[in-house]
């Protein structure tokens, strides 16, 4: 068999492969974990989950009866104008350099998201602003959900339990955000594109018990399948 013909082969095979695994990713995107809902579920703690259609964001009060960020997070570090007085936390989670270093969509740099996407083991930064009122952002969609106690202090455990932490104990402010009314953190995780920003909100809605597709890699279906049977108005 000679060099060419086998080039070929393994780059048909290779391309075969990956249209296959994305064809199944695809179908997983799409395919919800839960068919259906409790009848007697509490729905007493209200939180927002947002999407730009890239990138999803939890939206969470800073104090609730039954949790406060104040005992667990320095929020006066989050602004270049300390002592705000925040009423909800905005979490999010991605590749540390990718997240740093992006100020927005239109400012990717190509070899740096292919990295994210494709590098195995890329550090990961946790991003959390703060802010005095539910915010209305401009083509960003908001959506609100309702969860009981046990729910509500799992998803809270699960951010919290996102924050890499130094020896002592401390979360670790790594930057400052782009627009210096917010900070990143240093995470636990490790990001590409089986594991995306997506994944970790989706994976904060299991521990919740919310619906999320099978693979929940892409914003738009864990948006499309954000759901646990509480009647939730904006």
């Amino acid at each position: 068999m000679s060099c060419n013909l086998l080039f070929r082969r393994v780059f048909f095979y290779g391309a075969i492969t990956l249209m296959g695994c994305a064809a199944l990713l695809a179908i997983a995107a799409f395919i919800p974990r839960k068919w259906s809902f409790p009848t007697n579920y509490a729905c007493e703690f209200k939180l927002y989950i947002s999407s730009d259609g890239f990138h999803t964001n939890f939206f969470v009060p800073v104090e609730t009866p039954v949790f406060n960020w104040r005992t667990r997070l320095n929020l006066d570090e989050l602004a270049n104008q300390p002592g705000q007085s925040y009423q909800y936390l905005q979490f999010g989670w991605g590749d540390r350099i990718f997240y740093i270093q992006t100020p927005s969509w239109d400012q990717i740099e190509p070899t740096n998201a292919l990295r994210a996407l494709f590098y195995w083991h890329n550090t990961s930064a946790l991003f959390v602003k703060g802010h005095p009122d539910l915010p209305d952002i401009p083509n960003e969609q908001m959506k609100c959900l309702k969860l009981d106690k046990t729910d509500y202090l799992a998803l809270m455990q699960f951010i919290e339990d996102s924050f890499e932490v130094g020896d002592r104990g401390q979360k670790q402010r790594i930057a400052s955000g782009q627009d210096q009314q917010s900070s990143f953190y240093a995470a636990n995780g490790y990001y590409s594109i089986l594991n995306t920003c997506n994944s970790w909100t989706a994976n904060g809605l299991r521990a919740a018990n919310v619906n999320t597709p099978l693979w929940g890699g892409l914003a738009q279906p864990v948006m499309f399948h954000l759901r646990n049977g509480c009647q939730c108005a904006h």
